[in-house]
């Protein structure tokens, strides 16, 4: 297997060396060069984020498994989700070598423990989507937690760096990320890492469009908990409804803060439940809501 993610990269001669300026060029340069990696791999992520909304749909439940950076990279997508799309914090489970740190130390030889995956995934089933994410593709713990998963009929997304790796190769969507070597050598916070979170990003975004939850490229399914997501919320609503700001939140606070509701409340003149009567017939999606004779 060829380890590219280990490779020295071809401009990193004296880099302890170079002007600050010019080693931050190059740092960034790295950065930039690992996100066009993404244009290899785009026809693999609709069928990927397509069963990451079946198994919200059935009421399943997404695994996030990694280790390390990729670990890191993993939860930060996981636990946007549930402000971003409203997805249930019962449907999304982080499991990541050593646990989550709770300090500025990661755990590193945890990565070779898989002792207590059987139990983390005791639940696993048909209905589940695991998202295995590792940059070399041979990660001990990610690789165990897709042999469970396997086992279990669990539906399978894998994500590396390296081609030919095995994690990819069991894999019902492999995502193959082919960055290049990092500036800094086998430091894969860097440019994988990189890779890994625009991936990761869109492959939830990719899922919420299929759920019905961007309406123009809008979150019309966010959850407005704090100050500046209610006046969002608010935003969304008056300019997809084409009213002023104070019908929109009228409708909001018809609505208990339920943006797609609001919006069909605040432009189809619907009651609440009308609204969301709506919505559950055009399968949650705001525009053939919109589109339905009332």
């Amino acid at each position: 297997m060829d380890r590219t993610t280990e490779r020295l990269h071809p401009d990193a001669a004296n880099l302890d060396r170079r002007p600050p300026r010019e080693a931050a060029a190059l740092l960034a340069e790295g950065q930039i060069a690992a996100a066009t990696a993404l244009r290899g791999a785009l026809d693999a992520f609709p069928p990927a984020a397509a069963a990451m909304a079946a198994t919200i749909r059935a009421g399943g439940v997404l695994h996030y498994v990694a280790a390390g950076s990729s670990g890191l990279m993993a939860a930060a997508d996981a636990q946007e989700l549930g402000g971003t799309f409203s997805i249930p914090a019962a449907q999304l489970r982080i499991h990541m070598a050593g646990g989550l740190p709770r300090g500025v130390e990661m755990p590193g030889g945890t990565e070779d423990d898989t002792g207590g995956l059987a139990d983390a995934l005791a639940t696993l089933g048909p209905e589940d989507t695991v998202i295995a994410v590792s940059a070399s593709g041979t990660t001990p713990y990610t690789l165990a937690a897709a042999d469970i998963a396997r086992a279990r009929g669990a539906t399978i997304i894998a994500i590396a760096n390296n081609p030919g790796a095995p994690l990819l190769a069991g894999a019902d969507h492999a995502i193959l990320l082919e960055t290049p070597p990092e500036v800094l050598s086998g430091s894969t916070r860097m440019g994988a890492g990189t890779a890994q979170k625009i991936a990761l990003n869109m492959l939830s975004t990719l899922m919420a469009l299929d759920l019905g939850h961007v309406h123009d490229g809008m979150m019309v399914n966010l959850r407005a908990d704090n100050t500046k997501l209610r006046a969002r919320a608010a935003g969304i609503v008056a300019r997809v409804a084409a009213v002023d700001e104070a019908a929109a939140r009228r409708a909001l606070e018809a609505t208990r803060g339920e943006v797609k509701a609001a919006v069909l409340v605040a432009a189809r003149g619907l009651a609440p439940a009308e609204a969301r009567a709506a919505l559950d017939a055009a399968d949650g999606h705001l525009r053939a809501a919109l589109a339905r004779p009332r």
